[in-house]
């Protein structure tokens, strides 16, 4: 069974933002100022989910399982809180704008990293 790689950071990197500026444009609660803040948005977004989110998860495990794993969207959801403090030009509306933002944000970025490995997998099967 042949497994493909994932996408470099560097796709991944340029979905994430065009998810962001996306999802911003879709969601009327949600501004960002201009395709620059999308980049530092995804950036940012991606050193609080591999540092932060961890950590968060860890400290929840009780509240995670006894709410049958929705508790994970609060968590999401105030990374995105927090990511609105701390980049300029990107604002959120409050806490349901954050967390339409962190599900519409995700489903937008698995979407385009998908797509990214559909178009790989096409190349490798077609002969020269």
């Amino acid at each position: 069974m042949n497994i493909p790689p994932r996408p470099s950071w560097g796709i991944r990197l340029i979905a994430r933002t065009l998810a962001a500026f996306g999802t911003a444009y879709i969601l009327p609660s949600v501004d960002l100022d201009q395709f620059t803040t999308a980049i530092w948005l995804a950036v940012l977004l991606a050193l609080l989910n591999s540092t932060l989110r961890p950590l968060l998860i860890l400290l929840t495990i009780p509240l995670t399982v006894f709410s049958f794993g929705l508790f994970l969207l609060v968590i999401n959801a105030g990374l995105v809180m927090l990511a609105s403090d701390w980049v300029e030009g990107f604002g959120v509306g409050g806490f349901w704008s954050a967390m339409a933002f962190s599900l519409l944000y995700s489903t937008i970025s698995s979407l385009l990293e998908g797509q990214w490995m559909l178009r790989v997998m096409r190349a490798r099967r077609r002969p020269f």
